[in-house]
């Protein structure tokens, strides 16, 4: 049974460290000289990164609530 717990922690890890680094990625592009349609296009795709960050970030809280980061 831990083993699955430590799995499923270090799976939450990785979604949490995906989901930081595509918001870094698209807050990088966001800053460059781009057009009106491309900042559209990557506001979006911000609001669906801080999403994905938040529910990764609760499911290691549900998973490991000792992890504060």
């Amino acid at each position: 049974m831990i083993e699955i717990h430590s799995i499923e922690a270090a799976n939450a890890r990785l979604r949490i460290k995906r989901a930081e680094h595509s918001l870094k990625r698209a807050n990088d592009l966001l800053d460059e000289e781009g057009g009106v349609a491309l900042n559209l296009a990557l506001c979006g795709r911000i609001r669906a990164a801080r999403r994905n960050l938040i529910e990764a970030r609760t499911r290691l809280m549900t998973i490991d609530p000792a992890r504060t980061s």
